[in-house]
């Protein structure tokens, strides 16, 4: 199984404020390679977010705008190339609205969500929060809204459904963006 595990944090509810991002690189079923940066926005930072995240607006003071970080990671994002998070619907949400910001054309890949295999796939768990599901499945969660962890699970959380449930059950929740 090959795919791309992203996450975001954001420094408000804007789409584009993005202040971390996160990708983990998995080939033939193994992590290979891991992506952190930090991200100046150009919007301000809302408590509720730092209180979420902890990143400080003077932690990205230095920090690369988004075009800089896009073009460190741009060649993941290609057509039929899969690209995973958890909550999905957010961090594509958020990645458009970057691209969005910065007037960059917006790429076409393929999509899975994390929290929809874990619905499909572990529909008795009491909910499915990341920490949850993670819990559930043994994958450690050390620093939760923490990017690079937050998607380090979200790739565990994928290995483990398509080693215990295959890859078909899966398949069906993917959809192209």
């Amino acid at each position: 199984m090959n795919f791309i595990a992203i996450d975001f944090e954001t420094a408000n509810h804007l789409p584009h404020s993005a202040c971390s991002v996160a990708l983990v690189m998995v080939q033939h079923g193994k992590i290979v390679g891991e992506y952190y940066s930090l991200i100046q926005p150009e919007t301000e930072f809302f408590w509720r977010n730092i209180q979420v995240h902890g990143i400080e607006p003077e932690d990205v003071r230095n920090a690369p705008k988004f075009p800089e970080v896009w073009r460190n990671i741009q060649t993941y994002f290609q057509e039929n190339r899969l690209i995973v998070a958890y909550n999905a619907a957010f961090d594509m949400k958020v990645l458009a609205g970057c691209l969005d910001y910065y007037g960059l054309e917006q790429p076409h890949y393929l999509s899975l969500c994390t929290v929809k295999t874990s619905r499909k796939l572990f529909p008795t768990m009491t909910n499915h929060r990341l920490d949850t599901v993670c819990a559930n499945l043994n994958i450690t969660l050390n620093n939760h809204h923490d990017a690079l962890e937050d998607s380090r699970a979200c790739a565990e959380i994928l290995l483990y459904q398509a080693a215990n449930f295959g890859v078909e059950p899966l398949k069906k929740l993917v959809q192209p963006k």
